[in-house]
């Protein structure tokens, strides 16, 4: 698809999600500031644009030329008042209310009449994010998966009062950009796609801690019986189990479901320091 009239992008966040939004971006010929606190956070999410982008050239599936283009349309800094000519900014960062909250009311002030402010939350309501600006229907969720450059789906949320015009431009932002779009129209908590995986990989975790079968039987099942391509325990430990018990907890304080209300094998894991794949072992040993 053509890009849309949005040129300048704005990250913020260099971390997983951030940087793998920054270098989608950058590969469709935006114009990408990629913003976080640190120097030192933003030569880590350059490191894994970097590596990301030789991945592709490896298989093939971009020229180096293409890569380098890329990531020369990245820039970095820890001046949020970067944001003042962008036509889109996402926000990727740590996935709790009151930081959110900072970041927004931060790009409130700085950012230009008619900017798209976009949340890349996964499961924070986007009428509470955008409550603390004086232009909630600029504001929209643009839920991406992780990891960026390789899943095609692209959540968008519509907060209380998100406009129509936020949300089309969006969804054409996320096209073209090559993702899929779904539109979630009711800013329930956890949308459709994390409260879907929250509630099976909260059972899946208790089937393990009732002793009822393994990891490995547990996600097996879900490979075959299913036709799920990975299973829900292997899937927590590639997401994190940190990030995915604060999302499913999120959802249990928004509606005191008690499928949502995280197992105490995985307070215990994340409290070890298990945390899945990025930190060598989760569910399963990544050690090798």
């Amino acid at each position: 698809m053509t890009a849309p009239q949005m040129t300048k992008l704005v990250v913020v966040g260099a971390g997983l999600m951030g940087a793998g939004i920054a270098q989608v971006a950058a590969v469709a010929g935006y114009d990408v500031v990629l913003r976080d606190v640190t120097d030192e956070a933003l030569e880590r999410g350059l490191a894994g644009i970097q590596t990301s982008l030789d991945r592709f050239v490896a298989k093939q599936t971009l020229s180096s030329t293409d890569a380098q283009a890329a990531l020369g349309r990245i820039t970095t800094t820890t001046n949020l008042e970067a944001a003042a000519d962008a036509d889109i900014v996402v926000e990727a960062v740590f996935e709790n209310l009151e930081v959110k909250h900072e970041v927004f009311r931060q790009l409130d002030e700085v950012c230009k009449a008619g900017a798209v402010l976009a949340s890349n939350t996964s499961a924070l309501p986007i009428t509470a994010i955008a409550a603390v600006t004086e232009r909630p229907e600029a504001v929209v969720g643009t839920h991406f998966f992780s990891p960026v450059p390789m899943m095609a789906l692209c959540e968008l949320v519509r907060g209380y009062k998100t406009s129509d015009a936020t949300l089309d431009l969006a969804r054409a932002f996320a096209e073209s950009l090559g993702k899929t779009c779904v539109a979630v129209n009711r800013d329930v908590a956890g949308f459709v796609t994390t409260r879907l995986i929250c509630a099976l990989a909260m059972e899946a975790i208790r089937l393990v801690e009732n002793g009822v079968a393994s990891p490995e039987d547990v996600d097996l099942a879900c490979r075959l019986g299913f036709g799920h391509p990975m299973g829900p325990l292997a899937t927590i430990d590639m997401t994190g189990a940190d990030i995915l018990r604060n999302a499913s907890l999120n959802i249990y304080q928004e509606t005191a479901d008690e499928k949502f209300f995280p197992p105490e094998t995985l307070t215990r894991m994340i409290a070890a320091g298990d945390l899945g794949r990025k930190s060598g072992r989760g569910f399963y040993s990544y050690d090798s």
